[in-house]
Parts: structure tokens; C-alpha cells; sequence
């Protein structure tokens, strides 16, 4: 049986981490997202064990939310990730660090109210982003960098991608989308994790979803471009 994924509808978000794994790893899965869009609170609360929220993967009888979560599974049921233990808690904990960051880039529109809208927190938000572009991108993508200088391949775990290669290339188109000119002023210092993007990009794996209307655009969401908090 095919796997159920469930999201928001409408928007890429979190979701698109697991898309990119399952399109890429060739893995049979309905995106509910598409097919019932308007089924997912009336579905939610009736897994065992509840998700706290959205994305979580239906597989026969398991309910796996959290995007890192599902992917550790994915990599372990579908080989997209390291068959070594090394390999396997770095991929790991790259992605949870991309979480961490991914919640960064949301609260700088978002950084008072989760339920309150952007308008109503400009001034706060634009500290916030300018925090997060001074600060928190170059300290994250630094990281990142240096990681994929001390791999043995081009890769993060070696001479193969695995999921949190995925992941990464979606941080950083969805970083370019948020803050374009920050990203282009900073991008000179990372080139692995620049070229790491574009190798996931060509990847033959993932050109049929790339250039189909199931990779969903940007708008709303996490990655959202708001002019007025993004400079170089």
C-alpha cells in the first residue's frame, strides 16, 4: 500500500522535506494535500497516536509526524540514508538542525503571535529578520559548510546523497526565495553548500517533480518574501 502524506494544502512548508525524499527515493505515496484538502484536522484526530501537527506519514499502521522523524524512517525503510552508524546520526542530526533553522526563518514574520497576522507585528518582525539575516544565516550556513568539508564524497555522508541533501537544497531555495538579497551577499562563502543545491536540482531522480505542478510555489507559508525585511 502506498504511503499517506499529510499536509496543509495550498503551500510547500514542511511538507516539501518529506516530498523531495519520497519523489526522489521513486517511493509510491498519496500527498492528501492534493487529494483531500480540506480532510486534514478531521483526520488528525483520529490517529493513533495523535500528531501534534502536520506533516505525518501513514504507513500501514505506524503514524510518524515531524519532518525529521519521518525521514530517519525513510532512510532506514527506502536506503536514503548512510548504511553506516556515523553516516546515519550525521544525516540525522543535519536534519535537525535544519528544523531548528527552518523555525527561525518562520518566526521572522511570525516572531510575537503564531496566530496573529504579519501586519499586525511588523515592527517586531522586522528586528527579528534583521537578527536572523546578520547572525543566524551565516552562523547556520557556516555550519553546514563545514560539514560538507570534512565529508569523503560530495555528498554529506559520503559519495552518495541521502535525505538531509534533500533538505538542504530546499533551506536554501527557500532562503533565496525569503531573502534574496541576503542570500546572494552571503552565498560567496559557502560554495559546497551552494553546489550541493544545484547537484540536488539536476539530480535525474527528481527532474519529473521539479517541473511539475506538485512542486508547489512559495507564498504562504514558512518561506515568505517580504521586501521590507530582507537587505543585503
Amino acid at each position: 500500500m502506498p504511503y499517506e502524506l499529510w499536509y496543509w494544502p495550498g503551500i510547500p512548508g514542511r511538507g516539501e522535506f518529506v516530498r523531495l525524499s519520497l519523489e526522489a527515493g521513486g517511493i509510491d505515496y498519496i500527498d492528501q494535500a492534493f487529494e483531500n484538502p480540506d480532510a486534514l484536522m478531521d483526520d488528525i484526530k483520529k490517529r493513533v497516536p495523535e500528531p501534534f501537527a502536520p506533516p505525518y506519514l501513514v504507513a500501514g499502521d505506524l503514524v510518524i509526524a515531524q519532518v525529521a522523524n519521518i525521514l530517519l524512517y525513510l532512510g532506514d525503510e527506502h536506503g536514503l540514508g548512510s548504511k553506516d552508524k556515523a553516516g546515519r546520526y550525521l544525516a540525522h542530526q543535519v536534519e535537525l538542525t535544519i528544523t531548528d533553522m527552518v523555525a527561525e526563518a518562520h518566526d521572522t514574520h511570525h516572531p510575537v503571535e503564531m496566530m496573529s497576522y504579519y501586519e499586525d507585528q511588523k515592527p517586531e518582525a522586522k528586528r527579528r529578520a534583521a537578527d536572523f539575516r546578520a547572525n543566524r544565516i551565516p552562523k547556520y550556513m557556516g555550519w553546514f559548510e563545514r560539514v560538507l568539508g570534512r565529508s569523503s564524497g560530495d555528498w554529506l555522508t559520503g559519495k552518495t546523497w541521502c535525505y538531509a541533501d534533500l533538505s538542504l537544497f530546499q533551506l536554501i531555495d527557500g532562503l533565496r526565495y525569503a531573502f534574496p538579497k541576503r542570500m546572494k551577499a552571503l552565498e560567496g562563502d559557502g560554495p559546497k553548500l551552494v553546489a550541493l543545491h544545484d547537484r540536488v536540482a539536476k539530480l535525474p531522480e527528481l527532474q519529473d517533480y521539479l517541473g511539475s505542478d506538485r512542486r508547489q510555489s512559495y507564498g504562504d507559508g514558512i518561506f515568505r518574501h517580504y521586501p521590507e525585511l530582507d537587505a543585503a
